[in-house]
């Protein structure tokens, strides 16, 4: 079984979304789970998980009910205020929901990622949403890594998922020396046995604007950071994840599936690609994948 643990979806509405440039003619309509669904097949991925695109309170409920009206969404994990005086109200009813998996902020964003890790209130929501065993995905930038270790120590009583790798600046690369910092803190999370770490979202971390395609450089650097997050997390902490639609701006999903497919099938054995594609998502988020026959 194949999941695809970082897919987006939304209705195309200008100011929700001030993060889709006019650079990204791509992203400025309607993404939603039927419009993957043939690329999904044609790669042999059987599921996946939504995952927040907007600083909304109605984000959740909206990605809940494509779980509801498409099967193919096994989890969702949403978005809520952490500093909410609602914030326990909000997740007693999420987590009536059997797709509710967990919360994301958009981390990368904040001027200061580490003030507002600091934050004492965001502190305290964290710590709900752990009591409650539910999931947060942690998405910084390389620059902000430490913000991403200070947070991934302070709560530890439930999964951790660093997003895209922790984001390395594929497109200043000149050779395969990544940045002392990235590397550095990919090293402190994975020293977390708390943390997981999805292995997405990286095409877009290459200079796509100034060229059409990825190219083979670009590939065997995203290969490389593959290889270190396997060095430092071991193959029973990483997940496969597209970043589906946003990857499209660099690659399409067939290619971003099989640099992930290429890597697995060369670096690791028959039960820790299973782990890879599946098993590792379905013990973090605590999915439920339907049952298959022969």
């Amino acid at each position: 079984m194949k999941i695809d643990t970082h897919q987006h979806f939304w209705h195309y509405n200008a100011p929700e979304f001030p993060w889709i440039s006019e650079a990204m003619p791509a992203l400025r309509r309607d993404c939603l789970p039927p419009d993957n669904r043939a690329a999904l097949r044609a790669a042999g991925v059987d599921a996946v998980v939504a995952v927040q695109a907007r600083t909304r309170p109605d984000e959740t409920d909206f990605l809940l009910q494509q779980a509801e009206r498409h099967p193919e969404v096994l989890g969702v994990v949403g978005w809520a205020d952490l500093a909410a005086a609602d914030l326990e109200a909000r997740l007693q009813a999420w987590c009536a929901h059997p797709a509710f998996k967990g919360l994301r902020h958009i981390l990368q964003d904040e001027a200061d990622a580490m003030a507002w890790v600091e934050a004492p209130a965001h502190r305290q929501g964290l710590q709900t949403l752990q009591r409650h065993q539910r999931v947060y995905d942690v998405l910084v930038f390389e620059h902000q890594m430490p913000a991403a270790v200070a947070l991934c120590a302070r709560h530890d009583a439930h999964w951790l998922v660093l997003d895209h790798v922790g984001k390395p600046a594929l497109r200043e690369w000149r050779d395969d020396t990544a940045s002392p910092a990235w590397r550095q803190g990919l090293r402190e999370l994975a020293a977390m046995p708390h943390v997981m770490c999805k292995l997405s979202g990286l095409v877009t971390e290459t200079d796509w604007p100034h060229r059409p395609d990825l190219t083979r450089q670009d590939a065997h650097h995203i290969l490389v950071c593959f290889d270190q997050a396997l060095e430092a997390f071991g193959p029973q902490r990483l997940m496969f994840g597209s970043d589906w639609p946003v990857c499209q701006l660099a690659a399409p999903y067939d290619l971003v599936h099989e640099l992930a497919e290429q890597w697995a099938s060369s670096r690791l054995s028959a039960a820790e690609q299973e782990a890879f594609w599946s098993g590792n998502a379905i013990r973090c988020y605590g999915l439920n994948p339907p049952a298959t026959t022969a």
